[in-house]
């Protein structure tokens, strides 16, 4: 009937801090296989939070197990619920954000619709979805696995997994890795500040970037290639 793991660590609280500096977009630029799929959007604008992945598989219908969990949870946690699927009930509402709120949990991130947004706003508890649904779960008391691996927009989520998202998207990263990306994103973050500068005092983009002497490299390439043609 339910699966039931224990709560997974959570990660340091120093390495969630330094990755709350990340823009997932910056990570973007080099990782592409550790994004949850798009579709999946915030239901409040401007926010970016951290945490430790809590996962929870939920069929149908039925979030009885999603209830249980707020007694579990943590500060610091986000939880994560793939709904198998389905994507007429919403499992995440007014009483379910409350619970969240009050446990200190930084997130909610379910891969099917909510509800109660005018609850979710007020509270300032950041959720992402795939939408809104007036038509909503029941305790049914049949099924659910929790801490376990799920699929959340195609992406394989595991307790305990590292978790940023932001307005624009999802990031996944195992907890040992962490640090290693973080810095590196930051650097880049900080590189981009001064390429902003260089744009600012007339510098054009692609002189900076190299793509000028890439494509101007195969438009000479090309010229040398039609005049040898023509004096044939």
């Amino acid at each position: 009937m339910y699966t039931i793991n224990d709560m997974p660590k959570p990660i340091d609280r120093e390495l969630i801090e330094m990755l709350e500096k990340v823009e997932t977009a910056t990570v973007g630029h080099v990782l592409y296989d550790a994004f949850v799929g798009p579709g999946i959007t915030p239901l409040i604008p401007d926010r970016r939070v951290a945490g430790t992945a809590v996962t929870l598989r939920l069929v149908h219908a039925d979030s009885t197990l999603l209830h249980y969990l707020t007694k579990l949870v943590r500060p610091g946690d986000i939880i994560l619920i793939d709904r198998c699927g389905d994507q007429r009930y919403a499992c995440w509402g007014g009483g379910v954000t409350h619970a969240m709120k009050l446990a200190g949990v930084k997130a909610g991130i379910v891969d099917g619709p909510a509800t109660d947004i005018a609850d979710i706003r007020q509270l300032n508890l950041p959720v992402w979805s795939r939408g809104l649904s007036p038509v909503t779960t029941r305790l049914l008391d049949k099924f659910g696995a929790l801490n376990v691996p799920v699929s959340i927009g195609g992406k394989i989520v595991h307790p305990g997994d590292a978790v940023l998202a932001d307005e624009c998207g999802i990031l996944v990263l195992p907890p040992g890795e962490v640090r290693s990306i973080a810095q590196e994103a930051l650097a880049r973050q900080e590189r981009e500040v001064g390429l902003i500068e260089r744009l600012r005092s007339g510098e054009k983009l692609p002189d900076i970037s190299g793509a000028t002497k890439q494509v101007e490299a195969k438009i000479f390439a090309a010229g040398v290639e039609n005049a040898n043609l023509q004096s044939r």
